[in-house]
């Protein structure tokens, strides 16, 4: 054995068996049952109380929502079948290794960083849902859609309380994360089917036509949103979540499964979660908009609260409270999981759990916060747009290197710890789309896959004019 596996024999005994620089080996494995439990928990989850209630706040139609949804969502299970699980298979390496090994060390360091504190900041969000829960029993004042700091100190204890919790499960691995999503998926999924009957019942529904009539041919957006067309809902669902499969990390994920067809389990979270919840919670939010406290609201040129605990126990009860404290621990436990891998690629030698730890605790202070939960839709599209191009070099360099004559895994080979070739791919694609769509006032989401794109090519033709040949 040689001194250099010796040492990573070691950081791997260090960081707790959960493979984080080395394949996962043949015996550690895992059936598709894994991640259907996994993801249908992860998306039908705490996100999904704001999502829907603020495609509601954009003023879209029944049309544009319904089959926007079903055809971006389509669009999002196919990613991650053919482009991530398929790589994932095959390497079976975390993003952040697989990554190092392509930039090397050094590039990579900025991109853990970013990665992991943009993970943190959207499980912030999670912990922001569950504590509106948990909140009602103490009449918590509840944030409103323009909050930024919290307001008040009962917010704050229980937001730290349910962070720390979360963290500790987190903290355990990825085996536990697993285990309680598939646990909590079922009463969650069954809380978000109950939340949208009863919705149904004190809307008035009688037909499909009454269904169709909630949303209508659409209207004016809420004070300080936009108003969203079948593109927007077609593209923000698709990279709703473009970091995971495009943006490549859940390579961390799928890097445990048997087969590739592991990635067919995404449409459980898809459908299950980002249709179905989504519309549930959409539903929830349509009968308190119907409230004489709303009509003030809105007749005050305001918007209404989005604060999932209290539309949830509203139609619920009791059992509404216990579904959203779950739903915001099923998106935060597996979010923190992978942050705390990718501050684990910057500091191999700390283990699993401090690494966790630390990425619980800044997501917990993010959940302070009640601006990232409130904003969701705009971060989750800027989040996606940052991290998604950066996949696109593994992807690119995976089905291309041949046709493009590169080497792959150029870094490691060639003993290189910065890619220059990745950080201009990157740079000229993100720069360039990220100027077009604040200077043309162009949605976020509609240049997403531009820039992927680009980024990509600009990788093969940098590599192709930079790699010395080996």
């Amino acid at each position: 054995m040689s001194q250099n596996h010796h040492e990573e024999d070691i950081v791997e005994e260090i960081a707790g068996g959960e493979f984080e620089r080395e394949p996962v080996p043949q015996s550690k494995l895992k059936s598709w049952k894994s991640f259907l439990g996994m993801y249908a928990g992860e998306h039908a989850a705490g996100t999904e109380f704001v999502i829907g209630p603020l495609f509601l706040t954009t003023g879209v139609s029944a049309f544009d929502l319904l089959i926007g949804l079903l055809l971006g969502n389509l669009m999002a299970v196919l990613s991650w079948r053919f482009l991530t699980s398929e790589i994932a298979v095959k390497r079976r390496l975390t993003l952040y290794y697989q990554l190092e090994k392509i930039c090397g060390k050094k590039l990579v360091i900025g991109y853990n960083l970013a990665n992991g504190i943009l993970f943190c900041f959207l499980a912030g969000a999670m912990i922001t849902v569950s504590a509106t829960a948990v909140g009602i029993p103490f009449d918590m004042e509840m944030p409103k859609l323009t909050d930024t700091l919290p307001n008040g100190p009962t917010w704050i204890i229980i937001v730290l309380v349910i962070g720390a919790v979360i963290s500790l499960i987190a903290s355990k691995g990825y085996d536990t994360v697993s285990k309680a999503a598939n646990w909590m998926s079922p009463i969650i999924v069954l809380a978000f089917v109950a939340c949208g009957i009863i919705a149904l019942q004190q809307l008035g529904v009688g037909s499909f036509r009454d269904f169709w009539n909630i949303w209508g041919e659409g209207g004016e957006p809420f004070p300080g949103q936009i108003k969203y067309t079948f593109w927007h809902v077609f593209f923000w669902s698709w990279f709703a979540n473009g970091a995971m499969h495009i943006g490549m990390s859940d390579l961390s994920v799928f890097r445990f499964a048997k087969k590739a067809s592991s990635g067919w389990t995404t449409a459980a979270g898809m459908y299950v979660g980002h249709y179905m919840a989504w519309i549930a919670a959409a539903l929830l939010y349509a009968v308190y908009v119907q409230t004489p406290e709303a009509q003030a609201l809105l007749g005050q040129g305001l918007a209404p609260n989005v604060a999932p605990g209290p539309l949830a126990y509203n139609a619920i009860g009791v059992f509404g409270i216990i579904a959203v404290v779950l739903a915001g621990w099923t998106t935060a436990n597996p979010t923190i999981y992978r942050a705390g891998l990718a501050f684990q690629a910057i500091m191999p030698k700390t283990s699993t759990f401090w690494v966790t730890i630390l990425a619980g605790s800044i997501a917990t202070i993010a959940g302070l916060f009640p601006a990232f939960a409130m904003k969701l839709l705009d971060f989750v599209a800027l989040y996606g747009f940052i991290l998604a191009p950066v996949g696109a070099v593994i992807v690119f360099e995976h089905f291309f290197h041949k046709q493009a004559g590169i080497v792959q895994n150029y870094a490691e080979l060639a003993g290189e710890k910065f890619n220059k070739s990745v950080l201009l791919a990157w740079g000229i694609s993100f720069g360039l789309f990220y100027y077009i769509s604040i200077q043309f006032d162009v949605f976020l989401s509609f240049v997403t896959l531009p820039a992927w794109l680009l980024c990509g090519v600009l990788f093969l033709i940098f590599s192709k004019k930079f790699q010395k040949k080996m």
